[in-house]
C-alpha cells in the first residue's frame, strides 16, 4: 500500500490539529534524543566485544 502526496498531507494535518504546534516539537526533541541514545549504545556494544578479544589475548 503506497501513501500519495493528499494522504500524507491530510496524515500531518490531523497531527497538528490533534498534538498543536508546542507539543509536536517537544515530541521530536524526545524522538531525537531516543534515537541518538540508542545509537550511543548500539556503538557501545559493538565496541566492547573488540576490547574484550584485545584483553584476552
Amino acid at each position: 500500500m503506497r501513501f500519495g502526496a493528499w494522504e500524507i498531507a491530510l496524515i500531518i494535518i490531523l497531527v497538528l490539529i490533534v498534538f498543536g504546534g508546542a507539543k509536536l516539537s517537544g515530541l521530536g526533541k524526545s524522538f531525537g534524543r531516543g534515537i541518538r541514545e540508542f545509537k550511543e549504545e548500539v556503538r557501545a556494544d559493538q565496541k566492547e566485544p573488540a576490547q574484550e578479544r584485545k584483553d584476552l589475548s
